[in-house]
């Protein structure tokens, strides 16, 4: 049985920005319980040249709703950059779970040759619609979510492996 560009795509980009909606939740909680103010873990970095907590969970919905717009060759809805609390992220995870729902597996499926230019900081990088996804798009969502979740494990919110993974 083969698996689809659709299945490769949807649902473990659907899964990763749950899980990480479940993670944000847990970090607003755990501010409120002791007392620390939400902006020092929303603007926390594991390093200093790393982008903060909020940015990386900007840098996942934007690639996963953009890569999926672009294989499908539609426009990706623009979102503003200004989410300022764990509400407002969240809120966006859920409007990038509504858009990744919004596509059908006809707008995806078949896509695998289809030839993806990317400009990005100055060059312009040549995919396959599969390789998008298998080497793009997928791989940087995954990095920007797991850097969210080190981010806030790193700053004493209480998260194990199961938070990231989430349930099977």
């Amino acid at each position: 049985m083969s698996l689809s560009m659709y299945e490769a795509a949807v649902p473990p980009l659907a899964r990763s920005l749950t899980n990480l909606s479940g993670i944000l939740a847990k970090a607003a909680a755990h501010a409120e319980a002791k007392a620390i103010d939400p902006a020092a873990l929303l603007q926390a970095r594991l390093y200093p040249d790393m982008f903060p907590l909020v940015r990386q969970v900007q840098i996942a919905t934007d690639i996963a709703r953009r890569g999926l717009a672009r294989l499908a060759g539609v426009e990706s809805a623009s979102m503003e950059d200004n989410e300022a609390s764990f509400e407002e992220l969240i809120g966006r995870i859920e409007t990038t779970l509504a858009s990744l729902e919004a596509f059908s597996p006809g707008q995806i499926d078949g896509t695998e040759a289809k030839p993806i230019e990317l400009p990005i900081r100055g060059e312009t990088l040549h995919f396959s619609g599969q390789s998008f996804l298998l080497l793009f798009v997928l791989p940087n969502v995954y990095f920007h979510v797991t850097t969210a979740y080190a981010i806030l494990r790193h700053n004493g919110v209480e998260l194990g492996k199961r938070d990231f993974l989430g349930e099977p």
